[in-house]
């Protein structure tokens, strides 16, 4: 592995325009077969997790699956409504549905409780999750009938129109993203390098590396489903680490430009950068993706897509690193060297001295670096208690799954969801009891899920959603109200002597479906403890007595909760496997048993703190006004287990550069102590520079919408703010400092190795 960026680079430098035509090949080559493929979605089998995956595997073998399911809503734009006109409008509603080939039935209309509101609902065909994909046509026809009965207000919601609207929110922040994290990126750039041509070829090769990872990941999907998930953290994660790449590289060529001189050739110059920061890179892409691939155990379709995604762009971005980035850097080597002498003529006809190396700290990472090069013991623990400190409010982290009705208002069918739960509050929740039996049991079964129905009833929990008044027909012949889960699912047969409830039963007779109704948003309490209770009191009271039959529980918060305690079950598996195979690449890595222990102590310092942000700043309501989110009082349940596989992967990037830097200082023959202060300030700019761009790219996402994506964006910003600041200028150097030549155990102190150089040909001897 150590003359592997050896022997790449120098093969691309010498066919520099081979190099970079079968780069951009392979980007094309990458594409062309994802488009051709098409992406593999994953379906709403690939989501089942816990009880509530048992109950719907189960429901959907007796055909009683959830059908995407749209709710138009009839009122009046100003007074009471009429109920004529309103009737007129919704004839023209069922009709224009019925005509869709994307429908499959249209239920009878609905009258709200306080008779202000008309309620037709569609059921789509297909499975739930490609609902949103064939929505457009409804809102379409809703639309329309609006336009055609202007005094009354026509709108539509339900899972596929507030799925359609997200995706297209999402859409929407992402170009947002970019726009600001694009600029910004390119200013940094143009600062560290002074150079426009200088400064597009990170931002090139990062776009390219996107592309590309994209195309394989469509490609991948017919592997592992894509969860829609995957291409938002290729742009995320591909930004961040495809500049960082082309970063470090291009800063340890120009250093040994300016070390040389002009002696050295652009091809022996790639050469020497490659035996340094592109092993460098090698080692911290790999850390990166075996961190990652630890999210697999998971056994989450979500994880394992965003793994895939996270993976595939580290591995893209890795090989651009290695392949077209030394053929270019020869190409704009030779440019250099040709406009050199016209260059020095036209300095010396000016008078002007040739240009000097700069030095690689000024006065701001000096600053830095005292503390932890005067008083190293101090700098320490001072460090280390704040970040201790910041990870304290981690100790109170609550975590919620982000249902529907966390989604941003600004998107129209969240507002319409709004209006509908009001006038129709038991369509906010939905229990589903599923069982199985046998023929035999089908009576039996029946009996039992009605008396869990009353039950239901007699709770306070269910009873408002589930109480159903009688009242006059009105002059339309619309009841004012109907059962309430014929409301949530038009094709279910109604239960007349238990209004409260539905009950479905498969052909077969061997499962049923009990649909329970409740009056309260899914991430609420008062919706939790509605699940417990069912679970743990009213189905063992009932159906749960029948030996030989198979009960469980889905719905609205069976799905969110189970999924939180999956997530939770499989946390130590998958913090176990990071800790382990993070210690063990860093040992790998350097050689160094203590190195590699420091390694993971410090990326749980840098992941704990901004872990314990995230809780203060989104578990709480004070920085809502200031960051534009609705407080969840939780965190979302993917963000923590996520955050710390990605944060451990990035930490090992600055981690593995800085150290390298530091190692090889040692090589070169400087005590412990000079190769730390050395190998810290090489790479001191190029470190923070590299975080500028991590955390614009990554601070871009708390301008979204989405809460989710607020907290990821957020949390990484700080993250890699931090590890970049307080754990590499302050921490590390004075841990260093203190273990001295200790530090490097069990490795022998090694003797001085020389810089390697060859003539035009360039190194073969690799450095550090």
């Amino acid at each position: 592995m150590r003359e592997l960026p050896v022997r790449m680079a120098r093969w691309s430098a010498r066919h520099a325009g081979r190099a970079i035509a079968g780069w951009f090949a392979f980007v094309a080559l990458c594409l062309v077969a994802g488009i051709a493929l098409g992406t593999n979605e994953a379906t709403t089998k690939d989501f089942w997790v816990g009880e509530a995956g048992r109950a719907e595997a189960t429901a959907t073998e007796g055909g009683l699956e959830r059908s995407p399911t749209e709710r138009i809503m009839i009122r009046a734009r100003s007074g009471e409504l009429d109920v004529a006109a309103a009737g007129a409008a919704a004839q023209d509603v069922t009709a224009r549905m019925r005509d869709l080939p994307e429908v499959e039935s249209v239920a009878a209309p609905v009258r709200s409780k306080d008779g202000e509101v008309l309620l037709v609902s569609v059921v789509l065909t297909g499975p739930e999750l490609e609902g949103k994909k064939n929505v457009v046509p409804l809102l379409q026809q809703t639309a329309a009938v609006g336009a055609d009965h202007p005094d009354l207000v026509v709108e539509e919601t339900g899972s596929p129109a507030i799925s359609k609207g997200v995706n297209d929110q999402r859409d929407e922040d992402l170009a947002l993203s970019e726009r600001i994290s694009l600029p910004v990126t390119v200013l940094t750039l143009l600062i560290v390098f002074g150079s426009v041509i200088m400064a597009g070829v990170p931002l090139l090769l990062a776009l390219s590396s996107i592309a590309a990872a994209i195309g394989l990941s469509m490609v991948a999907s017919h592997v592992m489903p894509d969860a829609g998930v995957g291409t938002n953290l290729i742009l995320l994660i591909g930004l961040a680490v495809g500049v960082d790449y082309t970063l470090f590289y291009l800063k340890r060529e120009r250093e040994e430009r300016a070390r040389a001189g002009g002696r050295l050739t652009p091809e022996a110059l790639v050469e020497l950068a490659a035996a340094t920061a592109g092993r460098a890179i090698v080692v911290s892409g790999l850390a990166v993706i075996v961190s990652t691939a630890t999210l697999y155990l998971a056994t989450d379709v979500i994880f394992s897509s965003l793994a895939t995604g996270t993976i595939l762009v580290v591995a893209v971005a890795v090989a651009s690193s290695l392949t077209v980035l030394p053929a270019l850097l020869v190409v704009i080597g030779r440019r250099a060297d040709r406009l050199a002498p016209r260059r020095a003529a036209r300095r010396a006809g000016r008078g002007k001295p040739a240009p000097t190396e700069k030095p690689e700290t000024g006065r701001v990472f000096a600053a830095l670096l005292r503390p932890a090069r005067t008083r190293p013991a101090l700098t320490l623990c001072l460090s280390v208690l704040v970040m201790l400190g910041l990870a304290v409010p981690a100790l109170g982290l609550k975590l919620i799954d982000p249902g529907r009705d966390t989604f941003s208002r600004d998107i129209p069918a969240m507002r319409v969801y709004d209006r509908l739960t009001e006038s129709f509050p038991e369509l906010l929740v939905t229990h589903e009891v599923v069982t199985r039996s046998t023929p035999e049991q089908a009576s039996q079964v029946k009996q039992a899920l009605e008396d869990l129905g009353r039950r239901a009833q007699a709770d306070p929990l269910f009873a408002e959603a589930t109480k159903n008044p009688k009242s006059p027909k009105d002059a339309k012949g619309l009841t004012n109200s109907t059962d309430a889960k014929g409301l949530s699912n038009p094709t279910s047969p109604k239960s007349p002597e238990n209004p409260g409830t539905t009950v479905r039963t498969s052909a077969d007779g061997l499962i049923s479906v009990l649909e329970l109704s409740v009056p309260h948003p899914a991430p609420s309490a008062e919706a939790i403890e509605s699940l417990t209770r069912l679970r743990q009191d009213h189905i063992p009271a009932t159906v749960g007595r029948l030996s030989g039959v198979e009960t469980a529980v889905s719905g609205d918060v069976a799905r969110g909760r189970d999924y939180v305690t999956h997530e939770s079950d499989k946390l130590p598996l998958v913090l176990g496997f990071l800790l382990l195979m993070t210690f063990l690449m860093t040992v790998w890595a350097f050689r160094s048993v203590v190195i590699g222990a420091i390694g993971v102590v410090l990326n749980l310092l840098s992941a704990g703190a901004s872990l314990g942000m995230l809780v203060l700043v989104f578990q709480g309501t004070w920085a809502e006004g200031l960051l534009a989110f609705d407080s969840l009082g939780a965190i979302a349940s993917r963000v923590p287990l996520f955050l710390v596989v990605i944060l451990f992967g990035l930490s090992m990037d600055y981690q593995v550069f800085v150290v390298s830097r530091i190692q090889e200082a040692r090589q070169n023959g400087m005590s412990a102590r000079e190769a730390v202060l050395e190998g810290i300030n090489r790479s001191a700019k190029v470190v923070t520079s590299a975080a500028i761009v991590m955390v614009t790219v990554f601070g871009a996402f708390v301008a979204l919408h989405l809460t989710e994506m607020k907290q990821m964006g957020f949390c990484l910003a700080v993250a890699v703010l931090l590890d970049a600041v307080v754990i590499r200028l302050m921490v590390l150097p004075s841990v260093l400092l203190l273990l001295g030549e200790r530090a490097w155990w069990p490795a022998r102190r090694p003797g001085r190795v020389g810089r390697a150089q060859e003539p035009a040909a360039g190194p073969s001897a690799e450095v550090g």
